[in-house]
Parts: C-alpha cells; structure tokens; sequence
C-alpha cells in the first residue's frame, strides 16, 4: 500500500499508486506520489515513466475521511490542495516522458494526473471525469481540456459526467486502448519506444514541447483552486455535500456521472467506497 517504484526495464521507472479500496489517496499520499515522480525523472538512467495503479480504478481523487475530520484552519482543505497541485506539477514538470496506463475509473485528481502525462494508454473499461459539481467541489477543468475539446469539456464538467476510453481515443488524447489484461503490457510497449531514444534528447524535447504549451498548466490549475477554497470557505461546498448519497462504484452505473450516484471526486467532495472520495 502507497506509493513505489520500479525500474525493472532499462531507462523506464514504473511508478504504481496502490491505496485500496479505489486509490483515493489521502494528503501524504499525494505529495508521496509528487517525490516518487520527481525522483524517477531526475535519475539520469531512466528515460521514460509509466505511472500505474493498482486495485480496481487508476485513482478517484483525494481521501475524504481526512476533509470530514477538519480542523478550523482547513488544514486538510489546504493539505489536499497542495497535494494535488505537487502531484499534478511533478507528472507535467517530469524531466523525461511519462506514460499513464490508466484502467477502471479516472476520476477528478485522476484526470488531473493524467491530463498531465505525455501519454495515455488506458484499457477498454477506463472512465475519464470531473464529477466535482456533484461533491462541492471546483478544479482539473484545466486537465480535462487536455483530453477533449473545448465544448466537450465545458459538458462534462457542468454535467459530472465522464467519457470512455474510446471516446478520448477518437479525439486523440488516447495514445491506445486495450483489454484491461493487457494494459501493463500495452504501456511498458510504448515507454520502450520512447526510452530507445537518446536520453539527453528525450529531455530536451520534454522541456521544449513543455515549453510551446498554450496554457501555463500549473497557473491555470492553481487560479481554479481560488474557487475551490471559495465554495469551500463559504459553506457553498458543505451544503452540496450534505445532499450527496448512494452507494455506486466510481465510473460505473450508479457512479459519479449519475445523479445521486456514489463515487470519488477531486477535492472537497462526497463519501465514497469506504468513506472515501475523489476528485482533486
């Protein structure tokens, strides 16, 4: 359970998230995640990431038991936004290419980590979501508009509902979409043929396809997370909160693109599995 990492390929760190029951991870987790990412890009032997999960889903968000426990410093609201943050910033700042092999559900700091990889491979039952309006919450819009165009953003975000691997696939986002058994092969395929590359010029192409981004990625992120502590500092979070129940599986019917459905979410959001949430 937590955060390791493997280099049993030559030039590639794979990078897993196991924090069961549906990897909603709690503060430390996230900024675990932030140095395990950072330390595997800074290894000069290592020339691309696959960043992995464990368990059912590749990751529903934060760990709302420690939002429900909160002091009146918000030390969790601010711990849980920081996290995110460094987590999301290592993936995208990563000084070498990373793959997210993304299975099951992929839902609010799910996207956002995803949204930041060079790449995505993800299995044929993986669900991509924001359903932050549906747990008091605001934030990962930026990452969700890497995945799919203006317009459709703008729907899903408004709506909690979430898009399927084929549908990111058609629009690009996706690099491939497999059976679930056959992700981890999938992904380890194509960071194989990006560490085959020259490793002093991988790095270089990183920091330069980095560098011509339209958006400034973590400014962008960080502008969202002003209206996170509003709703959250006003009461506005709270009281959605309050009205959320059910008892679905994250991305799946009952889940968080279905209203009343349970599930995880980004950051300030509804219980889940296990008391669980997910999104940022």
């Amino acid at each position: 359970m937590g955060v390791s990492t493997s280099c049993g390929e030559k030039g590639i760190a794979v990078v897993t998230v196991d924090f069961p029951p549906v990897n909603a991870l709690p503060v430390a987790g996230w900024f675990a995640l932030a140095d395990a990412v950072r330390a595997a890009g800074r290894d000069p032997e290592v020339r691309c990431v696959v960043l992995s999960a464990e368990g059912r889903g590749f990751n529903a968000g934060v760990d709302i038991k420690e939002l429900q426990a909160d002091d009146r410093e918000h030390s969790a609201l601010r711990g849980a936004n920081s996290g995110c943050a460094e987590a999301f910033a290592a993936v995208y700042e990563c000084e070498v290419p990373v793959v997210a092999a993304v299975r099951g559900f992929c839902l609010g700091g799910g996207v956002g980590l995803a949204g930041n990889a060079d790449a995505i491979v993800a299995s044929e039952d993986a669900v991509f979501g924001l359903p932050e309006l549906d747990r008091g919450a605001l934030g990962a819009a930026t990452h969700l508009a890497r995945l799919v165009p203006q317009h459709l953003m703008r729907a899903l975000y408004y709506t909690a509902r979430t898009a399927s691997a084929a549908e990111l696939h058609a629009h690009g986002s996706v690099w491939r979409v497999v059976p679930r058994a056959e992700l981890p092969t999938a992904a380890l395929e194509l960071a194989r043929e990006i560490a085959a590359k020259d490793g002093r010029l991988l790095r270089l192409a990183k920091a330069a396809l980095n560098g011509i981004d339209p958006v400034d990625v973590r400014r962008s992120y960080r502008f969202e997370q002003g209206f996170t502590f509003e709703a959250g500092l006003s009461g506005v979070g709270a009281r959605v909160r309050g009205g959320f129940g059910g008892s679905g599986t994250p991305g799946e019917s009952g889940g968080p693109d279905a209203p009343g459905g349970s599930g995880d979410s980004h950051a300030p959001g509804g219980s889940g599995d296990d008391g669980q949430e997910g999104a940022r």
